[in-house]
């Protein structure tokens, strides 16, 4: 390990908690304004198009940016990317502010809007997570992610009945002057911290990198296959997450209420999940964690569609809630263990790919067939297909490796600098860094 590597993790703890307090903070803000946005468009034109194309603007650009994000997020300092990405979104929402406060509520300037705070996130995510292994030891990676996972959980429960009250005794300027203060409190922490910039000289254009953070990241055996497998069950996780509002009102009842608490249940349950791997840790083998995750996805996707008792099927939400953390947590952590640190920037904006795209490729799938068949049976085929994907991943040869993997310690400072091309070099007793089958 080097010098500043060492130097980075005195009083880590002291960082971590500044870190995670001003991503808490400027989080908190950036789902007010989610929420508020959203049920400003709902109520004032009823159009699922202007709801559907709302939706379009404030996720595709995140897609596309995550990739050209992750490469600044290798090359340049990844405090100083985060802080100019959220002081951008909080510019950008003061100008929407000021041109609502006089009158101008064109819903082109709403789409703008959301198209750049969606750009910002695209550079801000992979940064962030990049930077979290530059904080954390990495025998404490994955309790730190934990609770990460659990702040989210949290504002998940918390930010909607903030932005109802906000937005219902004043109006959703305020909701937007509320996101600029904690983007100010946010970036304002992070100047507290010290990071280091992973690569002191680049000698490499631009599209180089890209072109070498594409390469590794299809290449590397390891993370080839967890993203994979990270995409492919996130599609399937869409039946449960996003289709049982449906089953709801279709076979239990069209009260609010119901709705209520089918969210609230799902998300109670990321929350219990997210503070149970914050504590607990999982199993020792985090792919072993990962694949058992996946199972327990498709056994409770299936235990939905079989239930006819509206409070058990609760019962199961919270149960697929709780799993989350347990699938996604180790999931991130394995990729901050053994990827290079200078690639890690690179290889988390693939990620944001899949999370940004899996979401909207499963409703453009289940959506449509939800209609022409009942809910149920569309849950009960995603955890059937959930159990053949599971087995499959499983049993391959580079599955077999991934556990493998696994059961190892990770490494105290992931892999080798020259990412797969080196990886062939590397004797067999470093597995973190495998050339492609």
């Amino acid at each position: 390990m080097s010098t500043e590597q060492t130097n980075v993790r005195v009083g880590w703890r002291r960082d971590t908690a500044i870190f995670l307090s001003g991503q808490t903070v400027s989080m908190f803000g950036s789902m007010l304004v989610q929420y508020a946005i959203m049920w400003h468009l709902t109520l004032e034109t009823k159009s699922g198009v202007v709801l559907m194309a709302s939706a379009v603007f404030g996720m595709l650009p995140q897609a596309i940016v995550s990739i050209f994000g992750g490469v600044w997020a290798d090359r340049l300092n990844r405090k100083t990317l985060i802080i100019a990405a959220d002081a951008s979104i909080a510019v950008t929402t003061v100008v929407l502010a000021v041109f609502m406060m006089s009158g101008y509520q064109e819903l082109w300037l709403i789409y703008l809007t959301l198209a750049i705070r969606s750009t910002g996130a695209g550079i801000q995510s992979p940064a962030v997570m990049a930077l979290i292994p530059q904080l954390v030891p990495t025998d404490k990676l994955l309790r730190v992610n934990g609770v990460f996972q659990s702040i989210q959980s949290g504002m998940m429960l918390i930010a909607p009945a903030a932005a109802a009250g906000i937005y219902a005794s004043m109006s959703i300027i305020a909701i937007f002057w509320v996101d600029v203060v904690t983007a100010i409190i946010g970036i304002g922490l992070l100047l507290f911290i010290s990071v280091p910039t992973v690569r002191t000289s680049i000698d490499t254009g631009y599209f180089t990198d890209l072109a070498k953070g594409v390469r590794y990241t299809f290449t590397h055996a390891f993370v080839r296959w967890l993203l994979v497998l990270f995409g492919i069950v996130f599609v399937l996780t869409v039946a449960p997450s996003m289709l049982t509002p449906l089953m709801v009102v279709r076979s239990f009842g069209e009260e609010v209420w119901m709705l209520t608490v089918n969210e609230l249940s799902f998300s109670v349950g990321m929350l219990l999940g997210g503070v149970l791997v914050a504590v607990w840790g999982g199993l020792k083998n985090k792919v072993v964690t990962v694949l058992v995750s996946s199972l327990v996805f498709g056994a409770l996707t299936l235990a939905l569609g079989l239930s006819t008792n509206m409070w058990v099927f609760f019962g199961f939400m919270l149960l697929v809630g709780l799993a989350v953390p347990f699938f996604s947590t180790p999931a991130t952590t394995l990729l901050q263990e053994r990827v290079e640190p200078e690639y890690q920037g690179r290889v988390f904006g693939f990620v944001g790919v899949v999370m940004a795209t899996a979401m909207p490729f499963g409703m453009i799938v289940f959506g449509p067939l939800a209609d022409v068949v009942p809910v149920e049976w569309v849950l009960i085929g995603a955890g059937i297909l959930t159990f053949v994907v599971v087995a499959i991943a499983a049993v391959i040869p580079a599955g077999k490796r991934a556990i493998a993997i696994g059961a190892q310690p990770a490494p105290a400072a992931p892999g080798h600098p020259d990412g797969d091309d080196a990886a062939a070099d590397e004797p067999a007793s470093q597995p973190t860094s495998q050339p492609a089958d």
